[in-house]
């Protein structure tokens, strides 16, 4: 009984923990990708301005395809790192839908 204790107490504890796969996209962009390219995707911070980055509600930028963002996140772009080994393709997934809905 005692046992049976322990294993409920762990069900209970670890179903209170979220995969990262399970962050939605704006979540992960705050985390991985604001930094450079700002909470609003503007690259309005020290990082962007430095690296001249693109504003993500840009009409240039909202032309790409998702898949083309997808690509991007993945494997890098010009000053962009690649994020392929950094974020599981779920993220990347959600960080490039988020990024489409940046539309202006």
């Amino acid at each position: 009984m005692k046992n049976a204790a322990v294993v409920l107490a762990l069900a209970v504890g670890l179903a209170g923990t979220t995969p990262l796969a399970a962050e939605s996209g704006a979540d992960v962009f705050k985390a991985k990708c604001a930094s450079c390219h700002g909470a609003d995707g503007s690259g309005n911070t020290p990082v962007g301005k430095s690296l001249k980055l693109r504003d993500l509600s840009s009409a240039e930028v909202q032309a790409q395809s998702e898949a083309d963002i997808k690509t991007i996140i993945e494997k890098g772009k010009g000053k962009m790192p690649a994020y392929g080994g950094k974020l599981t393709p779920e993220q990347i997934d959600a960080v490039a839908k988020y990024v489409k809905s940046l539309k202006k």
